[in-house]
């Protein structure tokens, strides 16, 4: 299949040159153009057909670029993926859903091939390895999440790192000394995802403040996975009264896994979480928790895109403030 970077090569010009000159989205030199056009029609390259049908070379879809890896908790990503198509569709666009584990190549060739507008980009790494690509494509991208250098690069997520201070003040505020935060499975954090790794540096940071003792936990996303955490934590912290949840599949489980050990929650041990609002209600001891906004994320998100597309400016840096509701979960720290 003829790409346009063929045709780039066979012009000498750039690809995204080609995609001005075929598409009208932007002034070319006529010389520029006919060269352009000649190399692609020795070449046989046809532009994708729903850009050329669109006025100005538009295909009014947007990808979202969702990889389903290991340690990925697909009731969570859909959490964002339905808002996005759902909100996507007001404006008129539809979404081309990307879950591929195949890093830049798969972002290549959805701006190669003229698929989609515009890039929503989940999932995202401190050292995200797509990240040079996304700053060098000639179409707007929005991250979900903030890498370690976000210069750029147009990012909207969660205060992930204050979600996570919030639950340790308000846990030392209640006299606990001894936490523990149970987070995502191991590989989440080997392949430094940012949200994780956020959540982390704010426990880290929080507990050493308060002069707390603390520990990081990675779980599996299984309920046996969540017994052998709450046996550890007993085994290794066996003054802990705390413990910050971030890994909603086990929120649960943890919970179920305490009460078979004999600690009850909050008497024995307090709760905490960073996940969905309606996953914190709906736990047997309703959980005091930072509600992960998935809906308005996903809905800011497309907004930002479309803003982009039609030239308005937008904020690189959309940080979401963290709400901490109090339930039943978390009471003072037990005398003995």
């Amino acid at each position: 299949m003829v790409r346009i970077t063929d045709v780039a090569r066979r012009a000498g010009v750039a690809p995204s040159t080609v995609s001005y000159a075929l598409s009208g989205k932007r002034p070319i030199s006529p010389e520029t153009r006919r060269r352009v056009e000649a190399a692609a029609r020795e070449l046989g390259y046809r532009p994708h057909a729903g850009a050329r049908s669109r006025p100005g070379g538009r295909s009014k879809v947007l990808a979202l670029v969702m990889p389903l890896r290991p340690g990925v908790h697909v009731p969570a990503m859909m959490g964002f993926a339905l808002p996005v198509v759902t909100t996507a569709r007001a404006y008129d666009h539809d979404v081309l859903l990307l879950t591929e584990e195949d890093g830049a190549d798969g972002l290549r060739r959805v701006a190669e091939a003229a698929l989609a507008d515009a890039l929503i980009v989940l999932d995202v790494q401190l050292d995200d390895p797509r990240l040079p690509l996304l700053r060098a494509l000639d179409r707007p991208s929005v991250l979900i999440g903030f890498p370690a250098e976000p210069a750029g690069l147009t990012c909207v997520d969660l205060d992930f790192r204050a979600a996570a201070e919030a639950c340790v003040d308000h846990l030392a505020g209640l006299g606990h000394r001894v936490v523990a935060l149970v987070g995502p499975p191991p590989e989440v954090h080997v392949r430094r995802t940012a949200y994780a790794q956020h959540v982390v540096k704010g426990f880290t940071v929080a507990a050493r403040r308060s002069g707390l003792v603390s520990r990081v936990h990675p779980c599996e996303m299984t309920p046996a996975a969540a017994r052998r955490v709450a046996e550890r934590l007993l085994r290794e912290q066996p003054a802990l009264t705390a413990v910050v949840v971030h890994n909603e599949a086990v929120l649960e489980p943890l919970i179920d896994a305490f009460a078979r050990l004999g600690l009850r929650v909050p008497r024995d041990v307090s709760v905490t979480a960073i996940c969905p609002q309606d996953l914190a209600e709906s736990v047997a001891v309703p959980v005091t928790s930072v509600a992960v906004p998935s809906a308005e994320i996903a809905r800011r998100a497309v907004e930002l895109l479309v803003d982009r597309l039609a030239g308005a400016p937008v904020p690189d840096a959309t940080s979401l403030e963290p709400r901490l509701t109090i339930r039943a979960s978390t009471a003072r720290r037990p005398t003995a």
